[in-house]
């Protein structure tokens, strides 16, 4: 009967393989170099364009909060939710500020460790000379006649003179030994380059954040007389920034006196078409400051109290006077007409809520030039104030306005008004030219057209960052373009004395990373190497050795073997390979064996 034997299965060294544990140091070490490697850095880059684009989907409340209201009521399924999600928000919201922040803290840790071993880098010792220049992508050999009186120690000094004048770094190894040698390094404005744009970033980053943070801008309609003072109130509209303090607002004051534009009256295609704008303003820093006369033109801001004054739009401001039922005045002064089409064609909406009994209404269009068709409708012939025309429909009723709810001022909602005037009605529209004035049905009130005034629109910016972010981009571009075209490269002399009295050199040249002209580099070494010692002309590195002394000039590898020796008697060919013999020797020299 066969005893059963039990054989235990050995197990494979995998298997009994265990990953230690990292433990929490570990975690955070792995995380932080995750964190700060170049990919992720980029892939944050990427990350941050894409996290913009809902804010160029959906309204933003700092920009405009009424239009985010409005988009939340039309929107009832989801327009809350897109709020929980700070999507009317974008730019101050939570996520996008976690991946603003992380971006800035991968650029930090990416470039502090860079800088530093490039520092030890530029302060340390171009690199030994390898045992076998011949195993480098560029290689190539010299040889220096006995008769021309150059030792190995003279060669070596004289190939580092002509790489120090070639912005090379060098540094030259046993200068009296047998084997001198030297080293050379240069390039080192490519990783300077390379910091220097990540460096430029994050100065971009900081700058725009801190335009973001402490930056503001408005807008604000002046008509001819009207001044402009920097405070919240004489906004028309204002977008603060994130951190924004009113304290920040210098009060200074912009008066429009006057406003001229220079109208095309010459080509025939573009014969009424505006060609110069130009307001002339009365400006103070502060209500204490000397009143200062300026001119503010397109593309040509003013800089007041540290922010930008753009000149933007214009137009008309027909200067009205309307009274009520009572006879009073309710309303008088010019109003914004919004430019609608060509030659200064404008809409005018006028609301009047201090109008007693009932609140009135006016909408309607202003022609700087009016013409009017066979069919009766009214154009505009010519952007010039030759024959200004005011026409309206008037209404009354309740504005809404007593409720507090925001209205556009250029917009009229008429769905629960009554009109008065109308071309639909009998009472037709009401047609005014300047100094004409209309009174309204049911005793309802006057209107009456007394004048135009030009107006200016303007944009005002303050952003801390600005100048420092055109700063550091332009930094940027110009630490990528060095880093593209400035190349690291390396470059190791030897020499040595042949037997025969002939001083043999050899050197080689490496690049760091990919350099498509590496083999220029070396070409234009060994032209100069060759023209220090009047070697003459060199043919192109592989070609066949001839049989005389500087035959070996000629060759840039180990192939060649027959050379010729010089006489003073003249030249005989002899059975050696001095170039070969020179290269083999070196490997096994002291020299060598101190630089493995």
């Amino acid at each position: 009967m066969s005893e059963r034997v039990n054989v235990k299965k050995k197990k494979s060294p995998k298997s009994e393989a265990v990953l230690p544990s990292l433990g929490p140091l570990g975690m955070l070490r792995w995380a932080w170099t995750q964190l700060t490697s170049m990919r992720t850095a980029l892939f944050l880059l990427l990350l941050l364009a894409v996290a913009a684009v809902p804010g160029s989907l959906f309204p933003q409340r700092p920009a405009n909060p009424a239009i985010v209201t409005q988009y939340i009521k039309d929107h009832p399924d989801y327009g809350k939710i897109l709020d929980s999600l700070q999507l009317y928000d974008v730019y101050s919201s939570a996520w996008f500020s976690a991946i603003y922040i992380l971006l800035f803290i991968s650029l930090i840790g990416c470039v502090i460790p860079r800088a530093i071993a490039h520092y030890k880098a530029m302060r340390s010792q171009p690199p030994r000379t390898p045992a076998r220049l011949s195993r480098l992508p560029e290689y190539g050999t010299l040889v220096l006649p006995a008769d021309a009186g150059i030792p190995a120690s003279e060669a070596i000094s004289d190939a580092a003179e002509l790489l120090k004048k070639r912005g090379y770094r060098v540094d030259v190894r046993d200068r009296d030994g047998d084997r001198p040698s030297l080293g050379a390094e240069r390039g080192f404005l490519k990783e300077v380059g390379n910091l220097v744009f990540h460096t430029a970033l994050i100065g971009v980053l900081v700058s725009v954040a801190a335009g973001g943070l402490f930056g503001y801008s408005g807008q604000r309609i002046l008509v001819e007389g009207d001044t402009f003072v920097n405070t919240l109130v004489g906004y028309d509209q204002f977008t603060p920034g994130t951190n924004f303090q009113s304290s920040q607002l210098q009060p200074y004051s912009v008066q429009l006196d006057k406003f001229d534009i220079t109208f095309d009256r010459e080509s025939k295609g573009k014969f009424g078409q505006p060609i110069d704008f130009k307001a002339a303003v009365t400006t103070k820093e502060n209500p204490d400051a000397p009143a200062k006369k300026e001119v503010l033109k397109v593309n040509d801001p003013l800089s007041l109290g540290g922010t930008s004054v753009y000149l933007t739009g214009n137009g008309y401001a027909p200067v009205v006077t309307i009274r009520d039922g009572a006879g009073n005045i309710a309303m008088q002064g010019p109003v914004v007409a919004k430019l609608q089409g060509e030659n200064y064609y404008s809409s005018v909406v006028i609301k009047v809520p201090d109008a007693k009994p009932e609140q009135l209404a006016f909408a309607g269009f202003f022609l700087p030039t009016a013409f009017v068709t066979d069919q009766g409708v009214s154009f505009s012939g010519d952007p010039e104030l030759i024959n200004p025309q005011l026409t309206l429909n008037s209404y009354f009723g309740d504005l809404g306005l007593d409720a507090g709810s925001p209205q556009n001022v250029f917009e009229l909602d008429v769905k629960k008004l009554t009109p008065l005037n109308a071309r639909n009605l009998d009472t037709k529209g009401i047609v005014l030219a300047p100094g004409g004035s209309y009174t309204l049905p049911n005793g309802k009130g006057s209107i009456s057209f007394d004048g135009v005034k030009r107006y200016i629109g303007v944009d005002i910016h303050h952003n801390p960052g600005q100048l420092y972010a055109l700063i550091f981009a332009l930094l940027a571009v110009a630490g990528l373009v060095t880093s593209l075209y400035v190349n690291r490269r390396r470059v190791w002399v030897r020499t040595g004395t042949h037997e025969d009295g002939r001083t043999m050199v050899e050197y080689g040249l490496l690049a760091r990373g990919e350099d498509h002209r590496l083999a220029g580099e070396a070409a234009a070494i060994r032209k100069l190497l060759s023209g220090e010692w009047q070697l003459g002309e060199d043919t192109a590195p592989g070609s066949q050795p001839a049989p005389s002394a500087t035959a070996d000039n000629d060759r840039a590898d180990n192939a060649g073997t027959a050379t010729g020796s010089t006489a003073a008697g003249g030249t005989h060919a002899v059975t050696e390979q001095p170039a070969e013999d020179f290269i083999q020797s070196t490997a096994g020299s002291s020299e060598s064996k101190k630089d493995q």
